[in-house]
């Protein structure tokens, strides 16, 4: 197999709001989407259309470009790409000259039959993070990953692929930061310096184009905000999904399910969701009801509503091989499904049988797909879980020559479980006629945050399974993602107690609290550890109800800048070189204020690393410095949380469910500190789009030391608050440590 490396320049011109290089091996167009924000795209095929399922903005009309003898420069405010011509290669660089990443100078970008592949300088001091759903440490430097959407059932903690592609990375180095997204949905491969002897770092696909967008700009704050706006960012999520979900492959009957949620209620532990997993179909047909175990889904939809339950029902794209099933019979006769290239329609088999898949790269199969959930929303299902959309098929890898319409299986693979998601996200939306539905997917590709939550798969009820679940979730939110759940409890095997225990109060800090487990393992509801394991669980899961104020302002946030809810520590102390340390790179901030330390559940101490600044220990108040290692009790009672000086957490007393109106206060807690610190409170509906025609509920909650008040600003919006009083709650402040006042609403300025 021969090598082609990207060669001279033979002329460069302007054409259709981009740079056109033009060499012996391929085209290269540049494009300037923003100060920050410069793409670049190397082609064989230039005939082929430029289209992205991840990106949604669109490039600027003018940008500045000059060149000189043997080199062209493209500046912007933030940027300087220096473009070698001789032969081509790509150098980004700050406005300032300082270098950010460039070719290697030898080899660039290069091809191996259909395969095409970039090397890059690799700096000393360089780290590298994200990727999204990936194993490893935080610091990615000297590993190496392959993007290929699979089914990753008994995945470990070292398995690579695992269900989803997010081919975006960062790159640290020399105190500055960049990122590169290589918009590809082949096969793709990112080499971190693992085998090239420090010389270089590399990534490419097994076809396709070397497209990638580089992001200059310097934070990872800033870096994740012009990602999330190139590629999209979330919308908020309905209430209801952000309370306790009970999940279990499967609770076999309609019976089977309302008892569970009756216990729930009976025993006062909160919750809001109950799931339904494949066996509530008829055959696992999928948009189809067991006529015998359940026999009236609306009947009991309306029970579960009648107790502020929602339900959640599962969704696998596999259509079953049956001539009386509409859902077939309807694919077959409009050719909705992938084929070969024969035009053969495609069979795998999969929990129905026999069946056949969806091409949901075809709008109009989407929209066929997106109605046909009338049969699960007309009886009141208002929440949908995408899984087994890698795609899979026993056996796993469907073959190579399997066409979805024009594209072929290796094209497209990566990308499919996200256009089923788009496909529930839009059917859904419409069908529930200004409900918010709520869309869970397996697998997904860059910018699914735009269409669902995910979970990170099927992990295993051990400690080293429940650290890494945490690394997974921070590492998402480096991806776009904010609302990301894991299996709480393990979904393989059988947790102990104390490790149920443990990993249940890591739930109120993950974005989306899930119980799940597999069919033959233990039972995992919180009644079932025994009583005094019990009311462990119900503390912490009251703990996330009293945190919902909280967690739905930083999910406003997510829909804003694209910040995640739970955050690696990377984002905010990017160059304190002790976050990279293994022993503390599970910790995380939640929101701005709350730093959360995974303890495994046979240790009682736990050593924890607390960045700058002052730091208060959640439950006691207890008083920390920052930037040292601390050693700190960890009974399975009191997981090690932590708040940040000058901290802002608005909370509330403990209800059962999001329907539930509570005692009509909210509580904001401020612990001391010596730096100005503000916080955006946020409300709306809960339910409805409304927020989007300015129906919401704002204010800007502001700490000054300096000035010794608290200023709650003027609201903002048309909402009305569901609260009617407000309490702060002072810690680690001298004198009173509670203030009330009546008027929520009030604009005041509260001195200390």
């Amino acid at each position: 197999m021969q090598i082609e490396i990207l060669g001279n320049a033979d002329s460069v011109t302007e054409h259709d709001n981009s740079l056109l290089i033009k060499t012996a091996q391929a085209q290269a167009r540049v494009w300037v989407f923003s100060p920050t924000i410069i793409r670049i795209c190397v082609t064989k095929n230039s005939k082929e259309p430029d289209e992205s399922f991840a990106v949604i903005e669109k490039s600027l009309e003018d940008f500045t470009w000059e060149k000189l003898y043997d080199t062209v420069e493209v500046t912007t405010s933030a940027l300087k790409l220096v473009i070698d011509l001789h032969p081509l290669r790509f150098n980004f660089l700050t406005a300032d000259g300082q270098p950010l990443s460039e070719d290697d100078n030898r080899f660039g970008v290069n091809w191996q039959a259909e395969r095409v592949i970039n090397y890059r300088k690799l700096y000393p001091d360089e780290k590298f993070l994200g990727l999204g759903e990936k194993a490893g440490d935080l610091n990615r430097r000297g590993c190496n990953y392959v993007n290929w959407n699979t089914d990753a059932a008994m995945h470990t903690i070292t398995t690579d692929p695992l269900y989803k592609t997010f081919p975006f990375f960062i790159g640290l180095h020399s105190g500055l930061t960049y990122g590169l997204f290589f918009d590809n949905t082949h096969k793709s491969y990112f080499d971190f310096g693992a085998t090239t002897d420090e010389q270089m770092s590399w990534f490419g696909a097994d076809g396709g184009d070397m497209n990638y967008y580089f992001f200059g700009a310097q934070g990872l704050r800033n870096i994740l905000e012009d990602y999330t706006w190139l590629t999209g960012r979330m919308e908020m999520p309905p209430l209801w999904s952000l309370g306790y979900q009970q999940c279990r492959w499967s609770y076999m009957s309609a019976d089977e399910v309302l008892d569970i949620a009756r216990k729930f209620r009976e025993r006062n532990i909160p919750a809001d969701v109950m799931y339904c997993d494949i066996d509530y179909m008829d055959e696992y047909k999928i948009f189809t009801w067991n006529k015998e175990t359940f026999t009236n889904p609306k009947g009991m939809i309306d029970q579960l509503k009648d107790m502020n339950f929602r339900l959640v029902t599962i969704i696998d794209p596999g259509i079953k091989i049956d001539e009386n099933y509409k859902e077939y019979k309807e694919g077959v006769e409009r050719g909705y499904f992938a084929t070969y290239p024969d035009g053969e329609l495609y069979t795998g088999s999969v929990w129905p049988g026999r069946c056949h898949f969806p091409d949901f790269f075809n709008e109009e199969v989407r929209e066929w797909w997106g109605a046909a959930f009338e049969a699960l929303a007309d009886p009141g299902v208002e929440g949908f879980w995408n899984d087994m959309n890698e795609p899979a098929a026993w056996g796993q890898n469907m073959p190579w020559l399997v066409k979805f319409g024009e594209r072929f299986m290796p094209e497209v693979r990566n990308a499919y479980g996200m256009q089923m998601a788009r496909g529930t996200y839009y059917g859904t939306k419409r069908i529930l006629k200004g409900k918010r539905p709520f869309i869970l997917t397996r697998a997904a590709y860059a910018g699914t945050q735009r269409y669902s939550a995910v979970w990170t798969g099927d992990n295993a009820a051990t400690d080293e399974h429940m650290l890494f679940g945490q690394r997974l979730v921070n590492s998402l939110g480096l991806a776009g993602m904010s609302m990301i759940g894991v299996d709480i409890g393990g979904f393989m095997g059988n947790p102990t107690p104390e490790l149920m225990v443990r990993w249940n109060s890591l739930g109120p800090y993950v974005p989306m609290f899930r119980n799940h487990a597999a069919l033959g393992m233990s039972m995992r509801e919180p009644w079932q550890w025994g009583e005094a394991y019990e009311q462990i669980i119900k503390k912490d899961i009251e703990q996330r109800y009293k945190l919902l104020p909280y967690i739905y302002s930083g999910f406003y946030e997510s829909t804003q800048t694209g910040l995640p809810l739970a955050r690696t520590l990377a984002i905010d102390y990017t160059t304190d070189e002790n976050i990279y340390d293994t022993r503390f790179q599970n910790q995380f901030l939640f929101g701005d204020s709350i730093l959360v330390a995974p303890v495994v559940s046979t240790a009682e101490t736990v050593e924890v690393y607390l960045p700058a600044g002052d730091w208060y220990r959640l439950s006691s108040d207890e008083k920390f410095k920052g930037n040292q290692i601390v050693n700190v009790a960890s009974p399975l009672t009191d997981l090690p949380v932590f708040v940040k000086a000058g901290g802002i957490v608005p909370m509330q007393n403990v209800i059962q469910n999001t329907n539930e109106i509570g005692d009509g206060i909210l509580q904001v807690h401020i612990w001391n500190g010596n730096e100005v610190n503000s916080f955006v409170y946020y409300e709306d509906d809960g339910t409805t789009y409304s927020y989007q025609d300015g129906a919401y509920y704002k204010r800007t909650i502001t700490f000054d030391p300096q000035k010794k008040e608290i200023v709650f600003g003027a609201v903002e919006g048309s909402h009305q608050s569901k609260y009617l009083k407000l309490r702060v709650i002072w810690h680690g402040f001298e004198g009173a440590n509670v203030v009330e006042m009546e008027n929520v609403n009030a604009q005041i300025n509260i001195g200390f």
